[in-house]
């Protein structure tokens, strides 16, 4: 029935816009007066199609042409009325309905990630999201977001030209998840990538992991491991008496799943430094919007201590991912003489970055600023970083460890150890290397 309906509207289309959109005037109100009652229930779609074609032809704006929208059946009821938009993609938008991707996430998992829906979540069976997307979101996405990947949800999102690629990159649970394609006819050519993203994170599930959590965190551990093995191997040897390290830990959402590899890192690293309070002191920050200190480096003057913080930490998630906002707040407020820095002493300098995505906001000034501090950087991130960001923000670009599982760790780490040692040991820390 929907067709016939399509079919005379569109031969009133071209009837109509060959006269009505060939008039010389500058301007224009046009109100839209439609059926909406029960009789045109399966026609309304392509009334609807016709409403946006025809304010497709018209110049809409504040002095220009205006556009109002009723709809009646018993009585009228006014969509928006002329003075409503002034832009055409505003009135375009209301015509075609407001998407409200937010809370479609939200009645997935309310309704669909069920047990009473046929989700096996609870027998640890992982779940998966594919959300397609053809235009911005009218509503939050955060909140439902973060829900669903606190369920267990692995979410994948394709978006058109239309779309908001960073609010794609904000709903799945890491940026590299969000692909674009020009149009839905394109599907077919991110298929294949989609089928290997998806196949990484689901085909190692085993008894000991059965989940998505535990896998993404079993994949984390055995990366974090080897970086591990490698960068203690000389990092811990270098004979200097005492180092200031602050660990930075990217606590955005797309590291919820890895978090908890992370903060075994940084306990295993804190178990080989000589923590006191005229020797090794440590400092961990976590970010995502902003950066939030979990304790300063005079906070705890015990390694038993530190390490106690350190087993404590909670993720705190979070969109977007603004690591120069957190290196500048780690300058500012960490090694700072009061925060318990001795870098006025000429203790020597550290800040070991823990990253799992590519930062919303710039880098460049931030990490600058550290350098002429005389901050050592490490840089180390995860498959989802960007790593020319990394190599930017290190100290040098040799101290950026750019992990995956299939990553030559003992090259990275042995042009590491020999360039770091160095600037721990022999370095005024007030220069260059």
């Amino acid at each position: 029935m929907t067709s016939p309906v399509a079919q005379s509207l569109k031969r009133c289309l071209f009837f109509l816009s060959s006269c009505l959109f060939s008039v010389d005037t500058a301007k224009k109100d046009i109100v839209f007066l439609l059926d909406g009652s029960d009789s045109t229930r399966y026609g309304f779609p392509a009334m609807r199609e016709f409403v946006e074609r025809v304010v497709e032809k018209l110049n809409v704006g504040q002095n220009k042409d205006r556009v109002s929208v009723v709809q009646y059946s018993r009585d009228a009821e006014v969509n928006f009325y002329l003075n409503t938009y002034t832009t055409r993609e505003d009135v375009l938008d209301s015509v075609r309905g407001p998407l409200n991707t937010g809370a479609a996430l939200q009645y997935l998992g309310d309704n669909v990630f069920t047990a009473s829906a046929g989700s096996r979540r609870p027998e640890g069976v992982p779940q998966v999201l594919i959300l397609l997307s053809g235009g911005r979101s009218f509503d939050s996405v955060d909140a439902p977001a973060s829900a669903l990947k606190q369920l267990g949800v692995l979410i994948f999102a394709i978006g058109t030209r239309s779309a908001d690629s960073r609010q794609l990159q904000e709903i799945s649970n890491d940026p590299s998840y969000a692909l674009s394609v020009s149009e839905f006819t394109d599907l077919p050519s991110v298929q294949q990538q989609l089928q290997s993203s998806v196949e990484a994170v689901v085909i190692d599930a085993s008894p000991e992991s059965p989940t998505v959590t535990g896998m993404l965190t079993s994949t984390l551990h055995m990366i974090f491991e080897k970086v591990f093995i490698f960068l203690s191997s000389c990092l811990f040897s270098v004979d200097t008496a005492k180092k200031d390290i602050v660990f930075l830990l990217d606590g955005s959402d797309s590291t919820r799943y890895g978090f908890p590899a992370m903060r075994e890192f940084v306990e295993r690293v804190v178990e080989k430094l000589n923590v006191g309070q005229n020797k090794d002191r440590v400092s961990v920050v976590q970010y995502s919007r902003d950066a939030e200190v979990n304790f300063y480096l005079n906070t705890y003057t015990t390694r038993e201590d530190v390490l106690d913080s350190v087993r404590g930490l909670k993720h705190r998630g979070g969109r977007p991912l603004n690591t120069g906002a957190a290196l500048q707040y780690v300058r500012d407020n960490v090694f700072t003489n009061s925060s318990g820095s001795r870098r006025l002493q000429g203790v020597p300098q550290m800040l070991i970055l823990l990253n799992g995505g590519r930062s919303f906001d710039n880098v460049d000034t931030p990490a600058s600023a550290l350098k002429q501090q005389g901050v050592v950087v490490i840089g180390i991130g995860t498959r989802g970083s960007d790593k020319s960001e990394l190599q930017k923000i290190s100290y040098d670009p040799s101290y950026a460890l750019s992990v995956t599982e299939s990553s030559t760790g003992p090259n990275i780490a042995k042009c590491l150890c020999s360039q770091t040692a160095g600037c721990l040991d022999l370095c005024n820390w007030n220069q260059e290397c």
